[in-house]
């Protein structure tokens, strides 16, 4: 008999850094297909999938979970970005559209690290946070439950930081507020998770996204890096022979860490971060959605 822990068994824990945000009205999926990288309008009621914010020079100023709750309704669930200023920005941009952007600090994330009870894969779970929100954040490495509702689980500094260790394993960057609108989608290599579009109409940032991709000028992308020691986020990542910057690193937990390099970079390259010596790990796959 495995001692393995169920579903039911795995441990419920607060998730540091996420947060949820609601656009709400007649116009806010217009309004989310008009400003977000990804296609809004793919999304049907109970659907999500990755998305993000950009700036008007194409860098990712919030990258975030896009959830449709009905004709009307849309949750941000954001890992790193201060809801609230966000939604500020955001309604520079509301003009006369019938919406309401509105932070949502009184709902909880948490996380397990098991299959969900009911969602699978782009289908969420749940009708109204009030009762319970539940989506499938699992990939190759393993099966995840994200949970949103009104109470706040236990903080579980271990599992937390287990969690954003998958996030980085499979590719999911997590931007710190320094770190923001300093990367195009394509460096953060977000095509992976098939978090923006090149096919549907306008938004900021959509000419440089566009023009990247169709002209292939794409350089830089993800490579997920391990080391002895911790890595910062901000460091440079150089070539040992010859001594040479290569890229920066976006993210990182523990000794794994997310960097911005060439991708034509060869895979048993030496690389220092900082006067830390690293070596590449291979991205896993399914987290896309």
């Amino acid at each position: 008999m495995s001692d393995k822990p169920s579903t039911d068994q795995a441990p419920v824990f607060a998730l540091s850094g996420w947060s949820a945000l609601r656009l709400e009205g007649t116009d806010a999926a217009r309004f989310a297909q008009a400003q977000f990288m990804g296609d809004v309008d793919a999304l049907a009621p109970g659907q999500w999938q990755w998305n993000g914010w950009l700036t008007p020079k194409g860098r990712v100023i919030a990258l975030f979970a896009l959830l449709r709750q009905d004709a009307q309704t849309l949750r941000l669930l954001l890992p790193d970005a201060e809801p609230a200023a966000l939604a500020t920005a955001l309604s520079r941009y509301v003009f006369r559209s019938k919406l309401r952007i509105v932070p949502e600090p009184e709902l909880a994330v948490s996380g397990r690290f098991g299959a969900p009870r009911h969602a699978a894969g782009a289908a969420f779970a749940g009708q109204d946070p009030a009762s319970g929100l539940e989506l499938d954040l699992g990939g190759d490495g393993g099966a995840r439950t994200l949970l949103i509702g009104p109470e706040a689980a236990p903080q579980a500094p271990d599992l937390d930081s287990r969690w954003r260790g998958f996030d980085l394993a499979h590719g999911l960057p997590r931007l710190a507020a320094d770190q923001a609108e300093q990367w195009t989608p394509q460096q953060l290599s977000l095509g992976r998770l098939r978090a923006y579009s090149v096919k549907k109409g306008c938004y900021p940032g959509q000419e440089i996204v566009a023009r990247t991709h169709f002209l292939g000028q794409a350089k830089r992308g993800l490579a997920r890096l391990e080391a002895g020691a911790p890595m910062p986020a901000g460091q440079v990542v150089a070539s040992q022979a010859p001594d040479r910057p290569l890229g920066t690193i976006v993210s990182r937990e523990g000794r794994q860490a997310l960097a911005v390099l060439p991708l034509e970079l060869d895979e048993d390259a030496n690389l220092l971060a900082g006067d830390v010596p690293c070596h590449r790990m291979p991205l896993l796959d399914g987290l896309a959605r």
